[in-house]
């Protein structure tokens, strides 16, 4: 039985549905496995323009399985090992990945969950949504998670939320940056999201992998001789690609660029 469904429509929007509601959409070893295939295949997927993380059921994840882990609390160190880096490579898939991603945040979303928001390019969660990373109440620590986290809400807030695992609402997820905005209900969740894919859609595909590209690549870099030439050797190469050239000349003659339907 399938833990994720992996759906695309007739616009090119791959939706990711995280399908274990009766665990709250909680992590093992299949939803694992089935996010890397996804996020693999979405990768080098030609027809996909952007992508929508969601949850079925009455919350967004509720991070790790409990018979998950209590299975890895039998496991030696090396198949722990194992385990956690499964988990390290998915993410590090989705953050990577050159579709833009969205995360559609209803209901709780703990430890991993907060990991998948982390590594989505765009947040939007609903008022009552609720965050927390609780490694610490069960003697473990948000490893895996922690350097998308950390690119997420910076170590400042890092500090305080890895050590208290208390609570944080949708405001504060969005005060200290996991989550870019709140809206009032599903209902407006569906609206809001639905908004940012026309956005989405409205903008060339390659330059949007390449705009995603820029800031993995360039996010806290120092900025030397060495990366402004590679800015502008990225930015020639979009000039004189056909997309950078339909673009101009769509500009220019007051017309809609083909990518655009």
């Amino acid at each position: 039985m399938t833990a994720l469904l992996y759906q695309i429509d007739e616009r090119g929007v791959a939706y990711l549905t995280l399908d274990r509601p009766d665990l709250h959409n909680a992590f093992n070893e299949e939803l694992i496995a089935e996010l890397s295939d996804a996020f693999t295949d979405l990768a080098s997927h030609d027809r996909v323009r952007a992508v929508v993380l969601q949850g079925n059921g009455a919350s967004f994840s509720a991070g790790a399985d409990l018979d998950w882990m209590r299975r890895a609390a039998h496991y030696d160190e090396l198949k722990n090992l194992e385990d956690a880096q499964r988990l390290s490579d998915m993410l590090y898939l989705m953050d990577s990945c050159p579709k833009p991603i969205i995360a559609k945040v209803h209901g709780n979303a703990y430890g991993g969950g907060v990991g998948l928001i982390a590594c989505a390019d765009i947040a939007i969660a609903v008022e009552k949504a609720r965050f927390a990373l609780t490694e610490v109440r069960l003697g473990l620590i948000p490893a895996a998670i922690s350097p998308f986290v950390l690119k997420a809400i910076g170590p400042r807030q890092a500090r305080r939320y890895f050590l208290t695992a208390e609570p944080i609402s949708a405001a504060c997820a969005k005060d200290i940056g996991l989550v870019h905005q709140v809206v009032a209900d599903e209902t407006s969740l569906h609206d809001q999201v639905e908004i940012t894919i026309g956005l989405l859609l409205g903008n060339a595909p390659g330059a949007v992998s390449a705009a995603k590209a820029l800031v993995h690549d360039f996010a806290e870099r120092p900025i030397t001789p060495e990366l402004r030439s590679e800015t502008a050797r990225r930015i020639a190469s979009l000039r004189t690609s056909q997309e950078g050239q339909e673009g101009i000349a769509a500009f220019l003659e007051k017309r809609r660029p083909n990518w655009v339907h």
